[in-house]
């Protein structure tokens, strides 16, 4: 069976996970090695200390690469950060000939015109995703070529980003001789790891909550609808935990793993009145549930607020879907479940496909992470950045010196 060893990188707001798989089929996928260290350098999903992001980083693939024992020369690293926009945009052109089949140079006219948007200075597209098209007026047709027809209409999801804030987190990896494959918005690869086709094609809202940011993602119709990305996650939480308890912050974040629950209902009167932790610090139980609670609150309303239309049940039959490290607090689901009018379910990745080291990679905190390594076997050369940056003679061998000289 082929080897295919590919690599993923999430660089995150509190962790930098690197994962090693050998991708043997879509279908087969071992887990060889997993990197992770404390992420420093980063605020809210961008890079703002390089020296300290990149040796983050690179303690998180040199952890990786010992587990693994292969030497990682190139990866696929996920993008996030308030600097990502999106837009649905239509594209159509006629198909001039005599026989009125599609042809290939036909469908990428017809993307070519369905990505044509008006880009704002400092911008630069990092996906163009079709999401359907429609030939002489039938939709829903998923492969046009080799059809016949006069009009071929085309939808994408084009995502727009930051092109400083992608070049500033492309030189960190880059810097340590790791050459980039492709460039993910996180919650694209957080889909491909806990959503099913099911959801995604009937209509779901996924909501990544992780430590600087949650990113939002509504699938339908079986692709991308919409994508936000909120910079309140995981640490606005823990920081209003270490003001109202007057906690040092890496303690409130403690207590907020620890203790920390959100579940309708529970009755604080009969809960435990303090908890303690290390370095004899303490805090009432029932204010630290008040807190999280209200807070979640808070970041489930902004959630829908960002949704492109008030009808939630409408738009995601299937509900909304919470996955990242903060999803993994007591009671979020019963919480969602009772503040929404939509089913409302924990994500975490349980690929039957996908084995070797994966003990720690069920944890929804690891989403994005195992979704980067299917986003590979799945999705290969569907992106901006691999149009753009896609390997000449000249590239190969400059990313053969890189990794000869590192």
């Amino acid at each position: 069976m082929t080897r295919r060893i590919i690599t993923a990188i999430d660089v995150g707001t509190t962790k930098i996970a690197t994962i090693v798989a050998n991708a043997k089929s879509e279908d087969s996928i071992e887990i060889l090695g997993v990197g992770l260290a404390p992420s420093h350098g980063l605020h809210k999903g961008i890079v703002v200390n390089m020296e300290n992001a990149k040796a983050s980083i690179a303690e998180s693939v040199r952890e990786a690469e010992q587990i693994s024992g292969t030497r990682i020369d190139s990866a696929c690293v996920g993008v996030t950060g308030r600097h990502i926009s999106s837009v649905n945009n239509k594209g159509v052109v006629t198909i001039p000939h005599s026989d009125r089949m599609v042809r290939a140079k036909d469908l990428k006219r017809v993307l070519s015109a369905a990505r044509s948007i008006t880009i704002p200075d400092g911008k630069k597209i990092l996906h163009a995703i079709p999401r359907g098209y429609t030939l002489d007026g039938l939709d829903r047709v998923n492969q046009p070529v080799g059809m016949h027809g006069a009009r071929l209409d085309a939808e994408t999801h084009v995502i727009v980003a930051s092109i400083a804030s992608v070049q500033n987190l492309a030189k960190c990896v880059r810097s340590l001789g790791i050459d980039i494959d492709d460039m993910v918005l996180e919650p694209l690869a957080s889909g491909e790891a806990v959503l099913t086709p099911q959801e995604r094609e009937t209509g779901v809202i996924m909501a990544d909550i992780g430590g600087g940011t949650t990113d939002i993602a509504v699938f339908k119709g079986g692709s991308i609808y919409h994508t936000a990305i909120l910079p309140v996650a995981g640490y606005q939480l823990t920081s209003d935990i270490s003001i109202g308890l007057g906690l040092p912050f890496n303690v409130a974040e403690a207590m907020k793993k620890k203790y920390g629950n959100v579940t309708p209902g529970l009755d604080f009167e009969t809960a435990e009145v303090e908890m303690g932790i290390e370095n004899g610090h303490s805090g009432s139980y029932r204010d630290l549930c008040t807190i999280v609670r209200s807070r979640i609150e808070e970041l489930l309303e902004l959630v829908l607020l960002e949704m492109p239309v008030s009808d939630y049940a409408s738009l995601a039959p299937c509900g909304l879907v919470l996955t990242g490290g903060s999803s993994n607090m007591a009671g979020l689901d019963a919480l969602g479940q009772s503040k929404i009018d939509i089913p409302v379910r924990i994500g975490r990745p349980l690929n039957a496909n996908i084995y070797g080291i994966t003990d720690i990679l069920h944890d929804a905190a690891y989403a994005t992470t195992v979704g980067l390594i299917l986003w590979q076997t799945r999705n290969n050369g569907t992106s901006a950045w691999q149009e753009k940056n896609r390997a000449g003679i000249f590239s190969t061998f400059a990313g053969l010196i890189k990794r000869i000289f590192r």
